[in-house]
């Protein structure tokens, strides 16, 4: 089994930044690609950043030159930083991953998710 933890959520103002970290932990053979997700409420949930393993990285459009994805695979941790946010960025973060166990079997896991509030 493997677990996700989310980390560095909370309420900032306008134009601040916040830093997200989730740890993956369990039994790791390999993570291959890794991401973020935003539902807020009444909305869907939607694909905020992703770091696939060969490096790139892709974007929610509107995040687009203020968010960075970035990951430590020495670690199984990922991060979101989020610098000039706005209070349309406030949701519920999710983090996921595309695990491969030491059985060699794939499955997606999801984070709890943290609370990111963005204050006008």
């Amino acid at each position: 089994q493997v677990q996700l933890v989310e980390s560095g959520g909370g309420l900032v103002q306008a134009g601040g930044s916040l830093n997200l970290s989730c740890s993956a932990s369990g039994s790791i053979f390999r993570i291959f690609d890794m991401g973020w997700y935003r539902q807020a409420p009444g909305k869907m949930r939607e694909s905020v950043a992703r770091a696939v393993s060969g490096g790139s990285t892709t974007y929610l459009d509107s995040v687009k030159g203020r968010f960075t994805i970035s990951r430590d695979d020495a670690k199984n941790t990922w991060y979101l930083q989020m610098n000039s946010l706005k209070p349309e960025d406030t949701a519920v973060y999710y983090c996921n991953a595309d695990v491969q166990s030491v059985a060699r079997s794939r499955t997606v896991y999801w984070g709890r998710g943290t609370q990111v509030t963005v204050s006008s």
